[in-house]
């Protein structure tokens, strides 16, 4: 079973959706934040149990509580993570890059929140599942 890591700022919203989507896909996933939050999003929760995977649990975590030698993949998820993401000199996996557009930076009714958050789950969802093929 394939290791991955997706990595973005606040590791709050995207990162933590696609960690849920990631193992609900079979993989062993994990996230974690350049600058974390102190706790996940609770409309990227919400979005999620919309299709039954429950991220809810989740923490924000730095970059530097995992363990980056045993991925197999590093993958940010927002351009700010890109070039802000840390060298590892001894990771031997692929680094990978994909900016999804940030959910939380939505301002505006809770139905047009929503409709967004679905939108980039969506989007990640799509994302994850074709590198499965």
């Amino acid at each position: 079973m394939k290791k991955i890591l997706f990595v973005c700022t606040g590791n709050s919203c995207r990162s933590q959706m696609a960690e849920g989507i990631a193992k609900d896909l079979g993989w062993e996933a994990f996230s974690a934040g350049t600058k974390p939050e102190k706790k996940v999003n609770l409309i990227a929760i919400e979005v999620m149990a919309e299709i039954n995977m429950d991220i809810s649990k989740h923490k924000p975590k730095l970059i530097n509580e995992i363990k980056l030698n045993n991925m197999d993949i590093i993958m940010t998820v927002c351009s700010n993570a890109d070039k802000n993401c840390p060298i590892f000199p001894d990771f031997s996996g692929k680094k990978m890059h994909h900016s999804f557009d940030d959910p939380a930076g939505i301002v505006g009714s809770k139905k047009e929140q929503l409709k967004v958050f679905r939108q980039i789950r969506d989007e990640i969802f799509d994302f994850i599942k074709s590198m499965n093929n």
